[in-house]
């Protein structure tokens, strides 16, 4: 199955775990609302900074929204999201004693809150096999030929069909990371990378 071989050769290449900074649902929820339109390497330290000083949903529910906005200005839409972090922090305490629920009903929920940040707070915080859909993911799977979808949403719903399902939880990590450093948007690495005969999109390139 190609899904399979895909799966295979990029575990081969990454070691998994590089999402693992925090086990924690509420830092991960947190996290991945900061991330959207964000890089990573902007990401990751505003959520820290962010952490170090209201490290719960009682701190975070509690704060002045200017407060969170010069934690996380370097992040893109930094004023919306410092309103929904707090939105969503009262709204854990007010409706779920304070925790991050692992249900993605409730968790779509939340404000600010869309499918592929609920489907990794379901992966990355309580392991659950779920497929996390980024601009990664849907554009190296329909390059890969593994679906052939126009959004994001239906792409999860057919990488479902074609991944196994005890391989969920991997996609996520390996075609992002494989998407940042060698299948870009613009001009891939197609020389060094490790799918390269697997890939139609190659192929046409070639010819």
């Amino acid at each position: 199955m190609l899904a399979s071989e895909v799966i295979s050769r990029l575990k081969g290449v990454y070691t998994l775990g590089f999402f693992d900074r925090c086990n924690d649902p509420f830092y991960v929820l947190i996290s991945t609302v900061l991330s959207q339109r964000t890089r990573d390497d902007v990401t990751i330290p505003t959520t820290e900074k962010l952490f170090n000083v209201y490290d719960s949903p009682a701190a975070m529910a509690g704060a002045d929204p200017g407060d969170i906005e010069k934690l996380i200005k370097e992040v893109g839409f930094y004023r919306v999201k410092s309103q929904r972090i707090i939105d969503i922090s009262r709204i854990l305490l007010e409706e779920y004693s304070g925790k991050v629920p692992d249900d993605i009903a409730d968790l779509l929920k939340l404000p600010g809150v869309g499918r592929k940040t609920a489907n990794c707070v379901l992966t990355y915080a309580f392991r659950k096999d779920a497929i996390a859909v980024d601009t990664h993911v849907h554009r190296i799977s329909n390059r890969l030929g593994l679906v052939t979808t126009s959004t994001p949403e239906e792409t999860e719903v057919e990488l479902e069909h074609v991944v196994p399902r005890e391989l969920w939880q991997y996609v996520n990590e390996l075609l992002v990371r494989f998407g940042q450093d060698v299948c870009r948007p613009v001009s891939p690495k197609c020389d060094v990378c490790v799918l390269e005969d697997l890939c139609p999109a190659k192929v046409i390139r070639v010819k």
